[in-house]
């Protein structure tokens, strides 16, 4: 699970908290403005950062597993790299998905793997029997990435977010006495 301060360390990245520190709004402002991001999550965010940051705190608070975290290369902390959630799906029946909105300075350097192998790690190791995704068609990045964690594609649902989507599920891994 995270430390005390709500981070988890990689051998490349730090995850920790959005704040609403200054630099963490501008970059949340410029991430979720970006169309080659928010295309891919139907539209940009429908408040602003700093209500982003209040309701993603909350979702920690729900359940110690989950999150949403800032992902910082550990070579560049001043420059976060973009967004890891570990979140119940919507209208799901206790599923919880694993996703990742990266800056598109920060795409193809493996960071969205690297951190959701972390988190998801972690939510098994706390008792999380399953995670999912949830992708956009045509989003082949992010597919790249499920395939990369070793999920197992589902099909195209409509489950949760009212719109088809290609689904993938990863299951924790057997624990052995």
């Amino acid at each position: 699970m995270p430390d005390g301060d709500g981070q988890l360390r990689t051998a490349r990245l730090r995850l920790r908290p959005w704040t609403t520190r200054r630099d963490d709004l501008a970059r949340l402002t410029d991430l979720y403005g970006r169309e080659e991001v928010t295309r891919w999550l139907g539209g940009p965010p429908s408040v602003g950062p700093v209500e982003l940051v209040a309701r993603w705190a909350q979702v920690s608070r729900a359940d110690p597993r989950c999150g949403v975290w800032a992902v910082e290369p550990r070579e560049d902390p001043t420059r976060v790299a973009g967004t890891l959630l570990l979140k119940p799906l919507p209208g799901g029946v206790g599923e919880v998905e694993v996703g990742w909105h990266l800056h598109p300075d920060s795409w193809g350097r493996g960071y969205a793997t690297e951190a959701a192998r972390a988190v998801v790690q972690e939510a098994f190791g706390g008792g999380l029997p399953e995670v999912y995704a949830v992708v956009r068609p045509g989003n082949e990045a992010s597919l790249a990435v499920c395939r990369r964690l070793g999920m197992a594609p589902l099909g195209r649902l409509r489950r949760w977010y009212d719109v088809e989507l290609e689904a993938f599920r990863l299951m924790a891994p057997a624990v052995v006495d």
